[in-house]
């Protein structure tokens, strides 16, 4: 059938070329033997449709010779090419890509560390004067304007920060606070509470955070980080006042471990702490401390904290820095040598802390503070404790203008805070001025009184019952973070 099939396309072939050529050439005289035009035109489509049945039948036969087979598999690196559609020509609209054997790869579930990053700046420096002219120019009690008569940076800033974002995809976060100033040595200026306070003093605060999902989210954070114990915070321009309570400056400023918070609900966050200690980076004994912590919001306008803090605050080896030469043969860490303490003492700290925010109108704001600490050298020495309170509030005048109070007391019942036993209280009052958004000036005045003879005086060994401060604060800051620090 092949050999008639060609046949038939030659014979098509040679017609289909004969055919223009009789046209070109003169008509033929009547009566002659040579077949006519029209005649070639009936043969020709005579043999085209000889050829249409002969390829069909040809086909068929074929089809049913050749076995079923599944269509071969496609490399999966060049599916992608095979099945992509052609490039449009330059005068029409490009086509839409053509599906691939292969998806495209899932977004990543942690977006990049670096979206949502805020860089923040703050300088907070002051003037105060001490109406006692105390010897050394020395503020006793305070925090951190604890300089009389000086022109003083009380701290200079800088955080950056990647917060977690659970909606967007991004479950991770950090945090990193730089402080330098008057304020570091009051944060991380004490040998016996750290090995090596010089290792960590500009470090305020560095954690990295992770959040589960579990729930509504749990958020965990590894680190170190501002303890949450007590109302008032590090941040001047997120204070009331520009003094801290004594409160401030008796409870811990730092711990370093791992914490957890999980929000319930709208009215209901639970907060878990394990820590090295109190203002401890690196341990300085085998306990871990602990805190259990509430935070309850029945109405927007209203935050209420408790916590419950456990721990164990007495070293149990002592650190040489200058060691004799029979002590080299100590343990040491990074040239710190330690000497283990025998029989250390072993008793618990234990604080009662919760204060309460009420907003209670747009320009007004109310808070209280009462707290409870008490603490034994050894399991079974006698309890020593410290009670108290302080109550704030704060008023917005204008925009650029503010008023803010507090009243404080604190019973040192063993010199548990203070080094001697007494009774504490004190009143300040603060004018704030703010002359641009980032921008804040205090004007505080301040005084501290007691039941004993305890403050500074002009005269070398004489104490007074009282002292009075009245100093400025000017604070500037930067940064994309909204809200308290």
């Amino acid at each position: 059938m092949s050999i008639r099939l060609c046949r038939l396309v030659a014979a098509l072939c040679t017609a289909a070329f004969a055919l223009p050529v009789a046209h070109a050439q003169p008509a033929p005289e009547q009566g002659s033997p040579s077949r006519t035009v029209d005649e070639r035109i009936d043969q020709l489509s005579r043999e085209v449709a000889e050829l249409k049945n002969l390829v069909r039948d040809l086909q068929a036969q074929v089809a049913a010779q050749t076995p079923a087979r599944a269509p071969a598999a496609v490399p999966a690196e060049s599916a992608a090419a095979t099945t992509a559609a052609p490039s449009p020509p330059p005068s029409r609209a490009p086509l839409p890509p053509a599906p691939t054997a292969i998806s495209a790869a899932p977004p990543k579930a942690n977006a990049d560390i670096l979206r949502g990053l805020t860089v923040n700046g703050m300088v907070d420096g002051y003037y105060e004067y001490n109406t006692n002219n105390p010897i050394g120019r020395v503020n006793y009690l305070r925090a951190y304007d604890v300089s009389s008569n000086s022109f003083s940076l009380n701290q200079a800033d800088l955080i950056v920060e990647s917060a977690p974002d659970p909606d967007a995809g991004k479950r991770t976060g950090m945090r990193i606070d730089l402080q330098y100033g008057q304020a570091t040595s009051t944060l991380q200026g004490n040998p016996t509470n750290e090995l090596r306070p010089d290792v960590y003093r500009n470090i305020f605060q560095a954690y990295g955070t992770y959040v589960f999902p579990l729930g509504t989210g749990l958020s965990v954070d590894f680190g170190k980080w501002a303890s949450s114990l007590g109302l008032e915070g590090n941040y001047t321009k997120d204070q009331l006042n520009y003094s801290r309570s004594f409160w401030f400056d008796y409870l811990p400023f730092y711990h370093m471990g791992v914490r957890a918070k999980y929000t319930v609900n709208d009215e209901l966050t639970i907060n878990a702490w394990i820590t090295n200690g109190t203002n401890q980076t690196e341990a300085f004994n085998n306990y871990k401390d602990q805190l259990i912590g509430l935070v309850l919001t029945p109405a927007p306008e209203i935050s209420w904290t408790l916590n419950f803090y456990n721990g164990q605050e007495h070293p149990d080896v002592a650190y040489i820095t200058n060691p004799s030469s029979a002590q080299k043969t100590l343990p040491n860490q990074q040239g710190t040598y330690v000497l283990p303490i025998a029989n250390p003492p072993n008793g618990r700290l234990e604080i009662l802390d919760n204060y309460i925010t009420w907003q209670a109108t747009k320009a007004l704001t109310l808070a209280a503070e009462g707290d409870y600490v008490h603490e034994r050298l050894y399991s079974y020495s006698t309890a020593q404790h410290v009670a108290g309170g302080a109550l704030y509030g704060g008023y917005q005048l204008t925009p650029r203008i503010a008023l803010a109070a507090r009243l404080e007391y604190l019973a040192d019942a063993g010199g548990l805070y203070s080094g001697a036993t007494q009774y504490l209280k004190e009143g300040t009052f603060t004018l704030d001025y703010r002359p641009a958004s980032d921008f804040l000036m205090r004007a505080e005045f301040r005084r501290d009184a007691s039941n004993q003879r305890y403050f500074l005086s002009d005269t070398l060994g004489l104490l007074e019952t009282s002292q009075q401060t009245i100093g400025l604060g000017l604070v500037w800051w930067f940064g994309q973070k909204e809200g308290a620090w």
